[in-house]
């Protein structure tokens, strides 16, 4: 069977209706109907249409890894798979072997204060026997200066240790919800959250759909809030979103899990894909929260977002 026969029979298997998956999936209903006739023009791409799959049948109890794959073999645009490939090897490098990489600045820190330590030790000695010769004539003793006193020792400095420069490395956080205006008990499809930090791409964490990219004035924005556990000094935060930009979104910080307590530290507008949110300089805090003030449409008429992973980056 195809992806939306295999689809439409675990549905009706599962006794339920288009309209009872649409409300428990946020996907409309003929977005629905399109996929359960293998029709993907109006999911708006291949991240929406691998996600709509992937959400339906969680909805209706059936293995979605293999109707995922089938579509990656049959369906997905060859410009995506060319773009997926171009980014693996950036994605190969590991937090571990950044960690493991020799600290070249320090090194030659060193090497440079230790060459000035020695040529002043040998300037310093071979000047140091003049004062002492002349010193002998100036005081009377004309014959003094045929037994030159001693030349006097000098100690070198002992060469400074340079400070250790901090290390990056991969934050990993101890849990993750979702977050509205009102905190946890407010935010977007809670029970997706985890998705957008278990390093599987194919996975994501989505909004729910609102009339307007400025959520039909229904509430001011909507959000991932990440416990790191500890304070932790944050140097920077990777979002991965769907590819259709038209995304703002907040990088928020703080020690509190309220809205009103986490700061601003970075920001974009018009995003998509991946989004570096870099502060000005590192912050500290236990909490990051990547706040959407603005969706992007989401091809159906109606605006989300989708978060296909969140990377933070600290320091050591």
């Amino acid at each position: 069977m195809s992806i939306g026969e295999t689809l439409a029979s675990a549905r009706r298997r599962a006794g339920l209706t288009v309209t009872q998956v649409s409300q428990r999936t946020r996907i409309r209903e003929s977005i629905i109907q399109g996929i359960e006739h293998d029709d993907y023009a109006a999911c708006g791409g291949d991240f929406y249409a691998r996600g709509h799959i992937r959400s339906i049948a969680h909805a209706v109890g059936t293995d979605p890894d293999p109707l995922i794959s089938e579509y990656d073999a049959t369906l997905r645009a060859p410009e995506e798979i060319s773009a997926a490939d171009a980014l693996r090897p950036t994605m190969a490098i590991t937090p571990v072997a950044r960690r493991h990489r020799p600290n070249w600045t320090a090194v030659l820190a060193v090497l440079l204060v230790a060459a000035v330590g020695v040529i002043g030790y040998h300037l310093a000695t071979s000047s140091g026997g003049t004062p002492a010769a002349t010193a002998g004539f100036s005081q009377g003793h004309p014959r003094s200066g045929h037994h030159a006193a001693p030349a006097a020792s000098h100690t070198p400095k002992p060469t400074p240790t340079p400070s250790p420069t901090p290390t990056p490395t991969t934050l990993t956080p101890a849990s993750v919800a979702a977050f509205g205006p009102g905190g946890t008990s407010t935010g977007d499809n809670p029970q997706q959250a985890s998705q957008a930090i278990n390093g599987n791409s194919s996975s994501y964490w989505q909004t729910n759909w609102y009339a307007t990219a400025a959520f039909a004035g229904l509430q001011t924005g909507t959000g991932l809030l990440l416990d790191l556990g500890r304070t932790e000094t944050i140097s920077s935060v990777q979002v991965t979103l769907g590819s259709t930009p038209g995304a703002s979104l907040q990088l928020r910080v703080g020690n509190t899990p309220a809205l009103a307590d986490l700061n601003t530290v970075a920001s974009a507008t018009n995003a998509g894909g991946a989004v570096p949110l870099r502060p000005a300089a590192p912050v500290s805090g236990r909490y990051v929260l990547i706040w959407f003030t603005q969706l992007p449409p989401d091809g159906a008429g109606t605006f989300q977002a989708y978060v296909y992973n969140v990377n933070v980056q600290g320091l050591s």
